[in-house]
């Protein structure tokens, strides 16, 4: 087996579950810059963001021992800075129509691909909160996704089979929910 190569660059593309939540650089009175936001990083201190702890493209940046993904309206992403990744799933900037760009991954090296099925989508807090009133889980939403993963990893499996007639070698690597 051929060593791995370390990773040049990280970007995300993505819903809520890769959002780092970020609105500082946002024009907006939601703001996420003040206790108790932080209360639990290391600096206890808050960062702007609504989450509260890491999230899937933080513990990967860890494992590539790289820092983490810069927001996409980060004002210092811009030069060098830029070429090591980006989160374009910041601040709801995947809705803003100037996010459609269509990036050339595979001519820019990108050899490795992460598709995730979705979670229990019923269950997420503001599905509860708006369908809810003794806690359980929104089952019309959990049927979607029960529905959705089998269908996503047989189209992951058809995408890998003509990405590599076409590209030649690419992995897409897929974590399946429950």
């Amino acid at each position: 087996m051929a060593p791995q190569a370390d990773a040049r660059a990280f970007f995300v593309f993505g819903d809520s579950l890769v959002d780092s939540g970020n609105n500082n650089y946002l024009v907006t009175s939601a703001r996420a810059d003040s206790p108790p936001y932080g209360i639990d990083y290391p600096t206890h201190r808050p960062t702007g963001r609504f989450s509260n702890g890491l999230n899937i493209p933080d513990i990967i940046s860890e494992q590539l021992g790289m820092e983490p993904t810069r927001a996409y309206l980060d004002p210092f992403l811009k030069g060098n800075n830029l070429l090591v990744g980006a989160n374009f799933a910041s601040a709801g900037v995947g809705i803003l129509n100037d996010t459609g760009i269509q990036f050339r991954l595979h001519e820019l090296g990108a050899r490795r691909v992460i598709v995730t099925g979705t979670g229990p989508i019923g269950c997420v807090p503001a599905e509860l909160a708006q369908r809810s009133r003794t806690g359980e889980c929104a089952v019309e939403l959990q049927r979607a996704a029960a529905l959705f993963n089998p269908q996503l990893a047989q189209m992951k499996a058809e995408m890998e089979t003509l990405c590599q007639k076409i590209l030649g070698q690419i992995t897409l690597h897929m974590k399946e929910n429950e």
